[in-house]
């Protein structure tokens, strides 16, 4: 064997020779191998394969195999690939680099050629092209980048996550989608990824396009070359913003029943103390008592039907007044159809038992021939307002009572609470009354800022015996309070004790009014009134230095923000634990230590 014949034999890749014609004058050991059979020298032609096919997989003729055309042309070929067939039946796809072997005149003597199997480099391009298909098509966001944060891939994912194509974005810093309070995070990042440190998946923000904040749960895995260096990081972000949407509206939701259930146990336990302070009789307690909670629940039944959204007005009034019985043909009803917020409607509703009430054991509905006529509307008078008329006729003779008694306490102070006005006509044929009431379109629930990441909070605790103060009869207490029923037993708790009660107030403006010209030592402050937040009123409480605690069925985090190490009154409450607050706050009148201040 020739020298080199040795060298080509020792070669780990197939290599073979020709004549000019195309007839194999040699093949090392890896060509046979790589064929699966061994041809014979000085017959076969062109190649000692079995098959030959194109890579589309058609069959291909021995005289149109690369060596064939090399020859043909005299040129080497380069970049051709085919697939030969053993006769075991094995494909494998290979790339040829044949080479004409010419003599001292330029003269096609023979052909050389190597043969490499690319087997590997298929699988390889074949799952490569599989990987950036998944990439592609992924849902979530897929994004390659350099050490240095700079952007090297973007999936259609992430087009469609954060609003930038892929021409705006590749080649930019991924700083470009991370908010700047957060930039502290990237740089954490790329200095464990320099370390080759993989990031677990974790829950973080970033910027769309449009500037919209995105919740994301991101993984960032370290990106190598051949030899094993670092050279950037792939990241995969799954946008989980409605996910984190709907936790918050579930957080709300908890908050929001929380909230419900401890006010309407605050007003039952309300409507409890109140009815048996007017009562002259256990059995006239239990009456009016049960006529109370059953005007409450037949409201919550419509608020119920509307998801709490609010009550339509016609089926609020009938409830009320025939008591969810059927129609009785002695009342007639008028006006249109429209929805009350949920607040306004319990009002009216317990305002419509008491006056119900009222008309059947005293008025119109207490005789066969007694009428009832109960007409309302919307009417504007610079801003929209509900009107209703309740008007009694062909009823025993009506007289005025000689004493302001607790029906007649609830329907005016429920009525005023509202921002609203009432009046009452004992007139000979029967009562009249007169309800006004600022209206406005019922909000759909939302998911605010205030009401996310709820905590509870315990109730502060005082026995009676702990309260003791001498001087109560000369201190004024403000009362906040849109819950009419409950803030008339917070008077009547303050009252017994004998402090002033200023108010109550149940609306922003009358608490404004009440805060600058009340002249008050303290103030017992609802954390939401009529829906809207005391912000404003906490701060003109601060200003004032009148030093104020929050009654509230929610916890701190729905509280104004500066104002969150306030006391907290959580409802419902006892009147020993009422009274507990109310003389810590007056043991801290030095308000300018334990207030924030607001500047005017």
């Amino acid at each position: 064997m020739t020298p080199g014949a040795e060298l080509l034999e020792g070669l780990p890749v197939a290599v073979y020779t020709t004549d000019a014609e195309g007839r194999i004058t040699y093949f090392n050991s890896a060509a046979a191998e790589l064929w699966g059979l061994a041809p014979k020298i000085g017959e076969d032609r062109w190649c000692g394969s079995w098959r030959l096919y194109h890579p589309d997989g058609r069959p291909m003729a021995h005289e149109e195999c690369p060596l064939a055309v090399s020859l043909k042309e005299g040129r080497p070929i380069r970049g051709a690939e085919a697939i030969l067939e053993r006769p075991d039946g094995r494909r494998i796809p290979f790339a040829p680099f044949p080479t004409p072997l010419k003599d001292a005149s330029g003269r096609v003597i023979g052909a050389i050629n190597l043969l490499v199997d690319v087997t590997a480099d298929r699988h390889a391009g074949i799952e490569a092209a599989r990987l950036a298909a998944i990439v592609e098509s992924s849902d979530d966001a897929i994004v390659s980048k350099t050490l240095k944060g700079v952007i090297k891939t973007w999936n259609s994912g992430a087009a469609r996550i954060f609003g930038y194509s892929p021409e705006e974005m590749i080649g930019e810093p991924i700083a470009k989608i991370i908010p700047p309070e957060l930039m502290q995070e990237e740089v954490e990042i790329l200095s464990r990824l320099s370390r080759g440190e993989r990031i677990e998946h974790y829950e973080t923000v970033r910027v769309a396009k449009s500037g919209r904040r995105v919740h994301v749960s991101l993984t960032v895995s370290p990106l190598h070359d051949k030899l094993g260096n670092i050279v950037g990081a792939s990241k995969v972000a799954r946008d989980i913003t409605q996910r984190k949407n709907a936790e918050q509206l579930q957080r709300l939701l908890f908050e929001e029943l929380n909230h419900r259930v401890k006010n309407t146990l605050a007003t039952v336990q309300a409507i409890a103390s109140q009815s048996l302070l007017h009562s002259k009789s256990p059995q006239k307690f239990v009456s009016s008592f049960n006529g109370r909670i059953h005007a409450l629940a037949r409201a919550h039944n419509l608020l119920t039907q509307s998801s709490w959204q609010g009550a339509e007005i016609s089926g609020l009034i009938r409830d009320q007044v025939t008591l969810g019985a059927t129609e009785d043909p002695r009342v007639t009803y008028s006006g249109p159809s429209f929805i009350l917020d949920p607040q306004t409607a319990v009002k009216l509703a317990l305002v419509l038992h008491e006056l119900g009430t009222n008309a059947r054991k005293h008025g119109a509905l207490s005789v066969p021939e007694g009428r009832l006529s109960a007409s309302w509307d919307l009417r504007s008078n610079g801003a929209r307002e509900f009107c209703l008329d309740w008007i009694e006729s062909g009823g025993p003779n009506v007289e005025a009572p000689l004493e302001h008694g607790f029906g007649t306490t609830l329907v005016e102070q429920s009525v005023i609470s509202c921002g609203g006005q009432v009046s009452v006509e004992y007139a000979a044929q029967g009562l009249r009354c007169h309800i006004a009431l600022p209206y406005a379109e019922p909000l759909q629930i939302e998911v605010a800022r205030g009401f996310l990441h709820s905590t509870t909070d315990s109730t502060m605790n005082f026995s009676g015996s702990e309260i003791e103060n001498d001087s109560a009869a000369d201190k004024r207490i403000l009362v906040i309070e849109d819950e009419v029923l409950l803030s008339m037993d917070i008077e009547t708790s303050l009252m017994d004790a004998g402090y002033h009660v200023v108010g109550p107030a149940g609306t922003i403006e009358a608490a404004k009014k009440l805060i600058v010209e009340g002249n008050c030592d303290a103030a017992l402050v609802d954390a939401n009134l009529g829906g809207q937040p005391v912000d404003e009123l906490a701060a003109s409480l601060a200003r004032e230095k009148i030093p104020f605690a929050f009654v509230t069925g929610y916890g701190r985090d729905a509280l104004p923000q500066e104002f969150r190490d306030n006391l907290l009154l959580g409802k419902p409450f006892s009147p020993d634990q009422l009274l507990g607050v109310v003389f810590t706050l007056l043991g801290k009148n030095a308000s300018a230590e334990t207030s924030p201040q607001i500047p005017t």
